[in-house]
């Protein structure tokens, strides 16, 4: 994947879209749920500050990033973290910049099951990407993939609790897709090669304006509260269902994974 002009992009950019969730096994459940996110330049967060009135960094505001809600956590410092996680995995960027993609904070509140750091080279050409995974009882895990083409797919072994539904066990796919200002990220968690659940990522990045962040907050206005609500929601009609509850097992040793290049053979992607 590459983005030549990823080093004139602005500090801070706005991503609207949608996720869809699909479990297989042992029963079929979908659901799907709206998304607003923000895109910042790790490099540039003073900047990033400055684009609206209604966006802050490390203080309140509509929309706000906490630097502490990411990366190494209690430091805050989020290139440090980055550059090791790349390092970790021979992705060696130069310098060049690193972008965050992750759900806000709004009104207080932020949890995002997922965030996504996008590591260039100082020409613009993406190398590396990390996809940070949360989950609810405030466990996190990094996989990190080398990035070649316009879509890549990596493979990786499941390391952390995610869902009382599902064994840490089996592989992900991530295939990862940009083209211009679309982002497609498909999640395939699959066991003795069947997928098991299936989550997508898909919008638009669009410039952060006071109209649109207070458009999102009209729109979208539970958009971070709204992921946890669904989480929960959800995981209430698996247990009604008959789901198994799985209990969540001791913290992996490490809370880093590096992921392998896979050869394309897109998964069948999730819909709403």
């Amino acid at each position: 994947m590459s983005d030549a002009a990823s080093s004139a992009l602005p500090a801070l950019r706005l991503f609207k879209g949608q996720t869809v969730h699909a479990r297989r096994v042992p029963f079929e459940q979908r659901f799907a749920y709206e998304l607003f996110m923000v895109d910042v330049d790790i490099d540039r967060l003073d900047e990033a500050s400055k684009a609206s009135g209604l966006f802050a960094i490390d203080k309140p505001a509509l929309y706000s990033l906490r630097t502490k809600d990411h990366g190494a956590r209690e430091t805050g410092q989020l290139r440090p973290w980055a550059d090791a996680q790349f390092a970790r995995a021979g992705i060696d960027l130069t310098g060049g910049s690193v972008r965050l993609l992750a759900l806000p904070r709004h009104l207080f509140y932020k949890f995002s099951p997922i965030s996504l750091w996008f590591g260039y080279d100082p020409e613009g050409e993406l190398h590396g990407i990390i996809y940070e995974v949360n989950n609810t009882f405030g466990d996190t895990h990094a996989y990190v993939a080398p990035v070649a083409n316009s879509t890549d797919r990596h493979r990786v072994s499941k390391a952390m609790y995610v869902s009382p539904f599902f064994d840490v066990s089996g592989d992900y796919l991530f295939t990862l897709t940009q083209v211009k200002d679309k982002l497609r990220l498909i999640i395939d968690n699959r066991e003795n090669e069947q997928s098991i659940h299936m989550a997508t990522l898909l919008g638009t990045y669009e410039p952060a304006t006071s109209g649109a962040l207070l458009k999102a907050a009209l729109t979208r206005p539970l958009s971070s509260h709204g992921v946890t609500l669904g989480i929960h929601w959800e995981a209430l009609k698996l247990f009604i269902k008959g789901a198994g509850y799985r209990s969540r097992p001791p913290a992996a040793a490490h809370a880093q994974s590096v992921a392998t290049p896979q050869a394309m053979s897109e998964p069948k992607e999730a819909h709403s």
